[in-house]
């Protein structure tokens, strides 16, 4: 069967040579599963989160923290695994105290990911499933994954179809990201049920990273969230953004978002009434900076 699961349709055949896009087979390319801290506090809290940390992406963003898995010109020789193999390590982690399952950048995986959850409740395991992507996601693929996934945590990057293209190589991000979070709002819509110990249960947390020099585009992914979705809505504000990850020329990326400019969007944002949500102190990009060739590639990281 062609591959036909994300927005760029790429009809490849990916269990022989034509890989498409995201250059991907159809077993799953798994760079990591571990136990993240780093989500939003209804995410991972103290506990943690057991995140399946997909290779390759459907974008290929140049400021990406996880370049060194996100790359589509990588080998995924390495980190090809069985589905089998993936559900058993998974297994490993879970515990009464952790039982939240993050699937990262699962956009071009949506098969692993489907037969994981499978697998897992064929054992027995029934952990809350996060389906944390880039926003770039196909209508189709997520009304077929709505009985599956409890919380939606996408990012909505920009509002603007050229610093979309510039940035992360693909057309009309604005258009299909916004309509994209749309569904995902249909299905969920603004309530973030959480449980007694306030870890999430099931619902829609949008993120937006602010880029450095592009308030505008800031503003208007706020806009269109408000006016577009609902300012009800559960926002991640996110401040994070670290030029050593960045490679390109442009100016705007090789230096850190400013307070002024991080100022100016918690403002923007609290002036539409969103209101729901989570923002991040400024040295925040020091803080989340993976490495992948570590056996737990957040073991150096503070979070």
């Amino acid at each position: 069967m062609n591959c036909n699961l994300c927005p760029h349709e790429c009809n490849a055949m990916r269990e022989q040579t034509s890989f498409g896009f995201c250059r991907s087979h159809w077993l799953p390319g798994i760079a990591s599963i571990c136990i993240h801290k780093g989500e939003e506090p209804v995410i991972s809290g103290e506990k943690g989160i057991v995140n399946v940390f997909f290779t390759h992406c459907n974008l290929q963003c140049t400021y990406c923290q996880n370049r060194q898995i996100s790359n589509n010109k990588i080998s995924d020789e390495l980190s090809l695994i069985s589905i089998e193999n993936a559900v058993d390590e998974i297994i490993k982690l879970l515990t009464p105290d952790i039982s939240l399952i993050g699937f990262v950048s699962p956009s071009h995986h949506i098969d692993a990911m489907e037969k994981i959850v499978y697998g897992l409740h064929q054992k027995g395991f029934y952990p809350r499933v996060v389906y944390n992507s880039n926003g770039y996601d196909k209508i189709s693929t997520l009304k077929r994954i709505e009985n599956i996934v409890d919380i939606y945590l996408p990012d909505y990057k920009y509002a603007d179809s050229d610093l979309g293209f510039e940035l992360s190589k693909v057309i009309e991000y604005p258009l299909i990201a916004l309509k994209a979070l749309k569904e995902m709002y249909r299905q969920k819509g603004s309530a973030l049920i959480t449980d007694d110990n306030g870890y999430a249960i099931s619902g829609m947390i949008i993120r937006h990273l602010v880029l450095p020099g592009y308030l505008d585009n800031t503003m208007q992914i706020l806009e269109n969230i408000a006016w577009e979705i609902s300012t009800g809505v559960h926002l991640s504000l996110m401040s994070q953004y670290n030029p050593q990850f960045y490679h390109g020329s442009n100016p705007n990326l090789l230096r850190k978002v400013s307070q002024e400019e991080y100022d100016s969007a918690i403002a923007f944002k609290e002036s539409l009434g969103i209101y729901k949500g989570w923002t991040q102190e400024l040295v925040s990009n020091d803080f989340y900076n993976p490495d992948f060739t570590l056996d737990h590639p957040f073991e150096s990281s503070s979070t």
